[in-house]
């Protein structure tokens, strides 16, 4: 159930009260929306029987933990021992609002670009952490509630999640009523677009019943521009995803060499990609983010592709401390920015030193050299 929520927090006086009280106090931590999902509710079993069904197409690339833990996926009860109810919520993510439906990130070819959410902080850190202390406000608060037959005279139990557990966190937000499930499979909402981060708070109190939905009517229509701007046509067909050829898998989950038909596709982009959320005619409605913990690190906003692959190993870990450009490692980072550079845009002195830069790198690493080896070619004006 999603709650509009109101300026302050007041003292509950029955299971919707409590709602309000939780989402007035989750605004205080960061949070734009908030809603609530039974453990039991029976989307989980539907949800796990479609990824299987997508796991059966092979869709999945090398993301071989999908096949693990549906046991869990379809009864998250099993996850945290006594919870109930999970509380979800989302926290916007943007430092700078793009300009609508335009993805300007092509029109700086010489530009590192790393996807808007991995700038600054790891968001499953912030997140958690301030999920976590929405916990502590909520268990401070048990007293009041314990004659609202809620669970609240019992032992108090939590745990917070952000893209760290196996849990359908899309679809909780979506029939939570945090928003819908766009084609290129993100949650949209209306007053808000699709950039912010997702988490949910499993909580022992007993808030909602076990089939309440509250999804929203999806506002997609005719529109598949996220579908015809993928530079990899990566979305297959309407809320379908082949992961396999998406950029954010590509640059950050898969290990090893990047198949060269993606390659020039990739273009600039070293972590992520924004492209299907920049075009979505919703996102001119996103919104700033209200927490520091986003704001970008280290330039990583502005920051040049040769300035990237200059990076020793300790200029790697220095910048990326607390960041989500760890999860890709240095090695696949340079991976990353080979292939960018390969297709950066640059002539006469700018383009001899970067063919330079690359050569240096040359005997680091077998799968790197592919890479290196690629993008001298491409800047050299000879075939891939």
């Amino acid at each position: 159930m999603t709650k509009r929520i109101p300026a302050v927090c007041v003292q509950p006086i029955d299971k919707d009260g409590v709602k309000d009280w939780i989402c007035a106090k989750a605004a205080e931590f960061g949070f734009s929306d908030c809603g609530f999902l039974s453990v039991h509710h029976p989307l989980f079993a539907k949800q796990t029987k479609a990824l299987k069904a997508w796991l059966d197409q092979g869709l999945n690339g090398t993301l071989d933990f999908m096949h693990d833990n549906h046991d869990k996926r379809a009864n998250p009860a099993l996850l945290v021992d006594g919870a109930k109810t999970i509380i979800t919520v989302r926290m916007d993510y943007l430092h700078d609002l793009p300009k609508p439906r335009s993805v300007m990130d092509n029109t700086r070819p010489n530009h590192a670009i790393i996807a808007r959410y991995a700038r600054g902080r790891d968001y499953h850190k912030t997140v958690r952490q301030q999920l976590k202390k929405l916990a502590k406000a909520i268990e401070n608060e048990l007293p009041q509630w314990q004659h609202l037959s809620i669970g609240a005279d019992k032992p108090f139990v939590f745990r917070p999640f952000s893209d760290s557990a196996p849990i359908f966190e899309r679809p909780i937000a979506d029939a939570a009523g945090l928003g819908w499930t766009g084609k290129h499979t993100l949650l949209i909402n209306r007053q808000a677009g699709s950039f912010f981060n997702l988490g949910e708070l499993f909580i022992s109190l007993d808030l909602v019943d076990d089939d309440e939905t509250h999804a929203v009517k999806a506002h997609c229509g005719s529109c598949q521009a996220c579908m015809d701007i993928c530079p990899t046509r990566a979305i297959i067909a309407p809320y379908t995803l082949d992961a396999a050829a998406c950029i954010s898998y590509l640059t950050i989950e898969h290990k090893g060499s990047i198949d060269i038909k993606y390659r020039k596709a990739i273009g600039n982009r070293i972590f992520g990609c924004d492209d299907c959320q920049l075009i979505c005619p919703w996102n001119r409605y996103a919104k700033l983010s209200t927490v520091s913990d986003y704001a970008p690190r280290h330039g990583l906003d502005d920051i040049e592709l040769t300035e990237v692959w200059a990076w020793s190993e300790d200029d790697f870990l220095a910048k990326t401390e607390g960041s989500p450009l760890r999860r890709t490692g240095y090695l696949h980072l340079l991976r990353n920015t080979a292939i960018a550079l390969g297709n950066c845009q640059a002539t006469g002195i700018a383009l001899d030193r970067i063919i330079h830069a690359l050569k240096s790198r040359l005997g680091m690493d077998r799968m790197l050299d592919e890479h290196i080896n690629w993008a001298i070619s491409e800047l050299s004006g000879q075939d891939g």
